[in-house]
């Protein structure tokens, strides 16, 4: 089925703005500034925090949901204007649907989102942004485990083969890594970094089985999901998480505290091109966000999911130009020893998510020849007779619901 004008500018939006994510955020961590109290100049290490400016980020949305609720209110009202000019009469009963904005349901995705993007932030530290995108694409792996496991999917043979490739390509990417550090003599960090941005996509992969097991029926708008998530998530960290992590002492840490957000403040402040990475991120991780319920609400959560994969090469492409024509400082450089292998990895990925989610024959697969026809996972359930449209696994995750008037 072809994508219509509106599918494809939110996919165009998911990449554009998942893509200024990604650079922004590293960006930040190659910013050398003064801190507080006038510490030597050090970088800005400081994942936890970029985790309480994602969900400032997302919470941003609840504001659009506001508006847009406004609006529809505003909407009815000329419609029983009209209604009562005509008729004189307007049946009392008359009222818009709209569920109550506050969802506790939605902590438990929050909590997934928290620990997932700060165990990437902190892998971001350790390894170059190409690589980081690159071994995002692990989640096709856990995603497509767990939901055989937890959502009870029948995973064909493509699939299955599609995660051996996906899982070979992260073999070669995460080896073309620490070849690189290797000789740098901190290969050990990289080995680290692999590992913490691993364990954050099967967290990732949780998050979205989760969404998909207590979400898919209830229907709620994008713009809810994101801004709650992020609302929840700024209170958590806000009382509980930063200021137990202000305490925990590091003696690696240029203000020998583990998460000191004070410094982080500090260095923002003492810092004009660190603010605008900032504040960049923060836009962008309100729209990507927007744009990525928004794809899944429209189509499915795998293409979300590929979309995603995609903005890979955008992520390498713009960080070479960044090196080489602007700034050092910044961006990275392309190794010619090893860098052919992180390409042969990134095709590997590309390969098996492609195979996963069926865009691609299988035929000259001798043991994949009885699939009679390529059924994406997301639409591959158990028994088809016992699904109705409500259990269909194709069914968009956030069932789109237009304003009701009864």
């Amino acid at each position: 089925m072809a994508l219509t004008v509106r599918q494809m500018l939110l996919a165009l939006g998911m990449l554009v703005t998942g893509s200024i994510n990604t650079l922004s955020k590293k960006a930040q961590n190659d910013c050398t500034v003064v801190g507080r109290n006038g510490t030597a100049p050090h970088e800005f290490d400081h994942p936890w925090f970029q985790t309480l400016i994602m969900f400032i980020g997302e919470s941003m949305c609840l504001y659009a949901l506001l508006v847009l609720r406004h609006q529809e209110r505003r909407e009815l009202r000329k419609q029983l204007y009209s209604i009562q000019s005509v008729d004189g009469d307007v049946d009392p009963t008359n009222q818009l649907k709209q569920p109550r904005v506050f969802q506790i349901i939605l902590i438990i995705p929050t909590l997934c989102d928290l620990f997932g993007t700060t165990l990437a932030g902190i892998g971001l530290l350790y390894v170059t942004a190409s690589v980081w995108q690159m071994l995002r694409g692990s989640i096709i792996v856990f995603a497509g485990i767990l939901s055989r496991l937890f959502l009870k999917r029948k995973l064909q043979c493509y699939h299955w083969t599609g995660i051996s490739l996906t899982m070979f390509g992260l073999v070669l990417v995460g080896l073309s890594s620490v070849l690189q550090d290797e000789e740098a003599g901190y290969s050990s960090k990289t080995v680290l970094g692999i590992v913490l941005i691993l364990s954050s996509q099967f967290i990732s992969a949780s998050q979205m089985i989760i969404e998909e097991l207590f979400l898919k029926k209830r229907g709620f708008p994008p713009l809810q999901v994101v801004g709650l998530e992020g609302s929840f998530g700024v209170v958590i960290m806000s009382a509980i998480v930063l200021p137990i992590l202000y305490h925990i002492p590091d003696s690696s840490a240029a203000t020998h505290r583990y998460e000191d957000s004070i410094d982080a403040l500090y260095q923002i402040s003492n810092s004009t091109k660190l603010l605008i990475f900032c504040l960049l991120y923060l836009c962008s991780i309100a729209f990507y966000n927007f744009f990525g319920l928004a794809v899944t609400k429209s189509l499915t959560a795998v293409h979300r999911t590929l979309i995603d994969a995609c903005r890979t090469m955008l992520v390498w492409l713009v960080d070479l130009i960044i090196y080489y024509a602007f700034d050092k400082n910044f961006g990275e450089e392309f190794d010619v020893t090893y860098g052919i292998l992180q390409i042969d990895g990134f095709l590997f990925l590309m390969i098996g998510t492609a195979m996963y989610n069926g865009l691609m024959p299988v035929d000259f697969i001798p043991w994949c020849r009885d699939s009679s026809q390529m059924v994406p996972v997301s639409s591959s359930i158990d028994n088809e007779d016992e699904g109705g449209d409500d259990d269909n696994e194709a069914s968009p995750l956030l069932n789109e619901k237009e304003p009701s008037y009864t």
